[in-house]
C-alpha cells in the first residue's frame, strides 16, 4: 500500500514502513532510542517489532501498566524520570508502540521532555491505527474527564503494520470498528456501505479498509490541523460518546471507547433524525447496524442526568454551549450545532427503547 503524505510526516504501512523508519533513525542520527510499551504490547508486541530493528545505537524499552487508568499526569511524571535516569537527551527518539493510551501519552511525554524530542508511533490497536495516532493529538485525561490535557504535535514518522492485529481481542477490534464506520458516515457513503453486510468482510481485504479510513482522517486533519473548523468533524459521536465513556470510566462496567462512541453516534444520528438532517431510513440504517455489533448498554435512570453534566466539560463547547458535530445525510456533516436538553434526554430515550 502506498504511503500518505500527512501534516509534516508520512504514514508508512506494514513491511515497508520497517524499511523507512531504520532509513529515518539512520539519517536522524539520534543518541539513543526508546520503546514506551505496556504490559499487554511488551508481551505480545515487543517479540515482533525488535528483530525488524536495526540499529546501532542505544536501546531501552520502557513500560507501564496497560490501560486507560494509567493515561494521566502522575504516569507522565514517572515517565519524565525514567528518561531522565536513562540519560535520555534531546537528540533521543521515543518509539510509541501501544494502542491508543501509548501513543496519546507517549506523544505527550516526547512533546513536552526536555522541550520536546521526537517521536515516532507505532499503533498496534485497530483504534489506535485508525484514528489515535493520526493528527498529533497527545494527552492525558484529568480525573475522569478525557483528554483534557495534552497538546497538538506530530510524530516524525507513524507505521502501521495490520500484523499486530493478530493478538487482538475482538472486543478491542470492534472498539477500532467504531472509528472506522464513523469515518463513512461523515465522509464517505460508499465507505460506510461496505460495512452493511460484515459477512462479506474477509481479513485479507482488511488492510485496504484501513488504509481508506487512514485517509478520510488525514484528508480532514490536513484542512484544519489544530481543530478551530472541519477537524470538529472527527467528534461525530463524541460528544455523547465522550461522556458516557468517562462516566462508567472507573465504573464496574467501563465501556472501551470505541463502544462508548457506538453509543454516542446512535444517539447523534437521533438527534440529526429530529432537526431533519437525516431521513428515518437512513437513522434505521445506522442504528440497525451499530447495535447488531455492539450490545445494547443499559442506562440506569439517575445516571443519564449526571452524564448530561459531564458535557459542560466537552473540548468543542463555545462561550459556555454544547456543540455537536451531526452527519447531515450519510456521508455529510455539519460542525457547531446547539442541541437542547430535551432533544438529548429524547435520544436517552430512544436509545433504551
Amino acid at each position: 500500500m502506498q504511503p500518505i503524505n500527512a501534516n509534516g510526516y508520512s504514514i508508512y504501512f506494514n513491511e515497508k514502513g520497517y524499511e523507512a523508519l531504520n532509513t529515518f533513525i539512520k539519517e536522524r542520527q539520534y543518541s539513543s532510542v526508546f520503546i514506551l510499551t505496556d504490559s499487554n504490547t511488551n508481551e505480545f508486541c515487543a517479540p515482533q517489532f525488535l528483530p525488524h530493528l536495526e540499529i546501532d545505537i542505544p536501546l531501552e524499552i520502557i513500560e507501564i501498566e496497560a490501560g486507560e487508568a494509567m493515561k494521566n499526569i502522575d504516569t507522565c511524571v514517572e515517565l519524565w524520570s525514567i528518561l531522565t535516569d536513562l540519560g535520555a537527551d534531546r537528540k533521543s527518539v521515543l518509539i510509541n508502540l501501544g494502542g491508543g493510551v501509548i501513543t496519546d501519552i507517549g506523544g505527550f511525554v516526547a512533546s513536552t521532555f526536555k522541550r520536546g524530542i521526537d517521536f515516532i508511533h507505532i499503533p498496534t490497536t485497530l483504534l489506535g491505527m485508525v484514528d489515535a495516532s493520526i493528527g498529533g493529538k497527545n494527552g492525558v485525561d484529568l480525573g475522569n474527564l478525557k483528554n483534557q490535557i495534552g497538546v497538538i504535535n506530530v510524530p516524525k514518522l507513524l507505521l502501521i503494520d495490520s500484523e499486530y492485529l493478530q493478538s487482538l481481542p475482538q472486543r478491542e477490534m470492534r472498539s477500532g470498528l467504531a472509528e472506522m464506520l464513523k469515518h463513512g458516515l461523515i465522509h464517505d457513503k460508499n465507505y460506510w456501505e461496505q460495512f452493511l453486510d460484515l459477512n462479506q468482510i474477509v481479513f485479507d481485504n482488511f488492510d485496504a479498509l484501513i488504509h481508506r479510513s487512514v485517509e478520510i482522517k488525514n484528508e480532514i486533519v490536513l484542512q484544519d490541523p489544530t481543530e478551530n473548523g472541519i477537524r470538529k468533524a472527527l467528534n461525530f459521536g463524541h460528544t455523547l460518546g465522550h461522556a458516557i465513556e468517562s462516566f462508567y470510566l472507573e465504573s464496574t462496567t467501563p465501556l472501551l471507547h470505541g463502544e462508548a462512541i457506538a453509543i454516542g453516534m446512535i444517539m447523534e444520528s437521533y438527534i440529526a433524525l429530529q432537526k431533519g438532517l437525516l431521513t428515518a431510513m437512513e437513522y434505521l440504517q445506522i442504528k440497525n447496524l451499530l447495535t447488531g455489533i455492539y450490545e445494547p448498554f443499559l442506562f440506569q435512570e439517575n445516571d443519564i442526568e449526571l452524564i448530561q453534566n459531564l458535557l459542560i466539560h466537552d473540548k468543542k463547547n463555545e462561550y459556555g454551549k454544547v456543540q455537536f458535530a451531526l452527519i447531515d445525510g450519510i456521508g455529510k456533516i455539519i460542525i457547531n450545532q446547539s442541541v437542547e436538553n430535551e432533544l438529548i434526554v429524547k435520544a436517552f430515550e430512544d436509545y433504551k427503547n
